[in-house]
Formats: C-alpha cells, sequence, structure tokens
C-alpha cells in the first residue's frame, strides 16, 4: 500500500549518494598503480583492518602504517593521504536535489554513513554538506558500522523522530533493508532519477 504520511526526516548514506566512494576497490587499485604496490596484498592489509578504521579505534595514519608502510617507502603519508582524499567526487544532481527537498519542505537531513574520521571530515567540509546536512551519525563518531542495527538507532535518537516518520537512502541493498527492518521507509538507490521518483512516491515532490 502506499505511504501517504509525507516523512519530516530524510537520512543518507554519503558514499554512493552524495559522493563517490571514499576508498574503494577501485580507488584502491588505481592507488596501487600509482604507487607502485602490489594490490592484493594492498587490498587484503585493508579488508583485515579497515572496519577498525572506519568504527573510529585508527588514526589513517595508523591505518596507512598496518597497509602501506609496514616497510619504507619513496613517497610519505602525506603523499598517500592526498591520493585517498583526492577520489572523492561530487554527484550534483543529488545534492541539488537534497537541498531542495530540505527547502521545500523544512526536512530535517542527518547522514548514516561508515566513513573513517579523516576521510569523512575532509569530505563534509571540502563538499560543504554541513550546509544542507543537520547532524552526522558517521562510523568513526559513534564506533558502530552498518549494517549494526544501533547505528540507525542512534540515528533516530538525534533526529529524535519515529521511524516511519523518516526515509533512508543507500547504494546498498542490505544497508536499506536493515533499515527497512527497524521501521524507516527505505529506498535502495541505484539512480538520481529511480530515487527522485521514489521520493515523490512519498510525498516529497519538487
Amino acid at each position: 500500500m502506499q505511504e501517504t504520511k509525507r516523512p519530516s526526516t530524510l537520512f543518507l548514506d554519503i558514499g554512493g549518494v552524495l559522493l563517490t566512494n571514499g576508498w574503494d576497490h577501485n580507488s584502491r587499485k588505481a592507488a596501487a598503480e600509482s604507487f607502485g604496490l602490489d594490490f592484493e596484498e594492498l587490498n587484503e592489509r585493508h579488508h583485515l583492518t579497515y572496519d577498525t578504521y572506519e568504527s573510529g579505534k585508527l588514526s589513517l595514519n595508523e591505518y596507512l602504517d598496518r597497509i602501506v608502510f609496514y616497510e619504507k617507502r619513496e613517497f610519505s603519508h602525506d603523499d598517500f593521504r592526498e591520493f585517498i582524499f583526492a577520489q572523492s567526487k561530487p554527484f550534483p544532481d543529488m545534492i541539488d536535489m537534497v537541498r531542495e527537498l530540505k527547502q521545500k519542505y523544512d526536512l530535517k537531513i542527518g547522514v548514516i554513513s561508515n566513513e573513517g574520521r579523516e576521510v569523512n571530515e575532509y569530505r563534509i567540509r571540502t563538499f560543504r554538506l554541513a550546509e544542507f546536512i543537520d547532524f552526522f551519525v558517521s562510523s568513526c563518531f559513534v564506533h558502530f558500522r552498518k549494517p549494526d542495527r544501533d547505528i540507525y538507532r542512534i540515528a533516530l535518537d538525534v533526529a529524535q523522530v519515529l521511524p516511519g516518520d523518516s526515509v533512508y537512502v543507500d547504494d546498498r541493498a542490505m544497508f536499506a533493508r536493515v533499515a527497512a527492518g527497524l521501521g524507516l521507509r527505505s529506498i535502495n538507490h541505484r539512480s538520481y532519477n529511480e530515487t527522485r521518483a521514489a521520493l515523490a512516491m512519498m510525498g516529497l515532490e519538487l
């Protein structure tokens, strides 16, 4: 049955929705090629420790010590950090849509995101996300990562909103389903047009 009550709060992921992913498989492969690293070794080390970094329990330099600088390199931490930061690009149509929806419907806008602190803060600052997002429930801040249900519960508590009065948008189907299991109206984001249409069906029409 179609929902008729317009939501008061819109929760969003960052990577894959508002911006490109901050540090994904393709970015790591590009880094290995650029810096002359063994990609398979880099990727294996990444998977062994990245959850710890995203949970806010390692700094970016400590993470890099584990995956890259466990031996002497001809490049610096700063060189590698800048490469990571440079992978982030905006999706202007999505950002503009969220800005317009917030203004038109006086929505609360919140982020629920798995990101490490330095990458998260760089992305918030560089793409001026705080201009239209009211709060950030990022894994590095709250020490829970999706799909842990507690990160969604924290977001609901911060927003002071009931699950059914909110919408969650994520490009990963599993994360959208977990949110739906808690009662949030969820959208598995695949494209700007599909997500815009889905929001319009919920009463958030531009």
